[in-house]
């Protein structure tokens, strides 16, 4: 575990170094700035649509920049020819990809901490009050979500042949779970046969991303979910998550580190 924990490190620094990350803070100062622009209008409705249209674009932009990040993990470690010398210490090759999982997800959880606290402090300015249970709720299970587009995007750089094809795909496929996945299991119904089979089957299989999506816990002061359904939610994911580092670490083995 503890060479697992020093190949996240050095994702952890990587990330730090690039750019990436702080396209989402700077998205945080411009929310901030939107949301203490709009006291003119006086208007409660409008301060829920503002924080609607900025939870979503955050939601999008996470999305872009953890697929974007992971995907491109172990080809830059095989291009820059880093990945020999990692190999030739005394560290196993699930140990490299349980990091690289976990340096990419921290990332990740880490940026989206900067985003919501700059939004809640925007948020309790301009409302009076700040639901932190609320946020907390919203913040870790996007985080749980994050989880899985990370390995699905770590498996898909194992899988495909370029960072390009990798990173189309894993959008596509997470943009498909996210607003198409739940409406799958009443296709099947309607179709029927093999067809709906196939379908009811994919319905089951896939991780359901689209139930981590609790913007109106704060969008508009919902009451916080249970406790226990959060805790199920989170388990839920991590073991999507796990189960497909696991499928990634079987497909490393057998490949060629050339």
């Amino acid at each position: 575990m503890n060479n697992s924990l020093a190949v996240a490190a050095v994702v952890l620094l990587e990330m730090c170094r690039r750019k990436d990350i702080y396209v989402l803070f700077i998205l945080t100062v411009l929310i901030t700035g939107l949301m203490g622009s709009v006291t003119f209008f006086d208007d409660a409705r409008i301060v829920r649509y503002l924080k609607e249209i900025c939870l979503a674009l955050i939601w999008l932009a996470s999305l872009l920049i953890v697929i974007a990040s992971t995907a491109r993990q172990i080809p830059a470690e095989r291009e820059s020819r880093t990945i020999f010398p990692l190999m030739a210490k005394p560290i196993s090759r699930g140990q490299v990809l349980l990091g690289k999982f976990l340096g990419c997800w921290f990332s990740a959880c880490g940026a989206l901490v900067i985003f919501y606290l700059f939004f809640g402090i925007a948020a309790a300015a301009k409302e009076q009050h700040w639901p932190v249970g609320n946020y907390f709720q919203a913040w870790s299970l996007h985080c749980a979500m994050l989880s899985v587009v990370v390995a699905l995007t770590l498996l898909g750089s194992l899988a495909l042949s370029s960072v390009a094809a990798n990173v189309t795909i894993s959008a596509v496929i997470t943009a498909g779970i996210l607003f198409l996945g739940r409406h799958l299991n009443k296709v099947a119904a309607q179709v029927g046969d093999a067809p709906g089979a196939v379908l009811s089957g994919l319905y089951y299989a896939i991780p359901h991303l689209e139930l981590f999506d609790v913007r109106d816990l704060i969008i508009h002061d919902w009451p916080m979910i249970a406790w226990s359904i959060w805790s199920i939610a989170i388990i839920y994911a991590l073991l999507y998550a796990g189960m497909l580092v696991l499928v990634s670490w079987l497909t490393f083995r057998r490949q060629s580190i050339q």
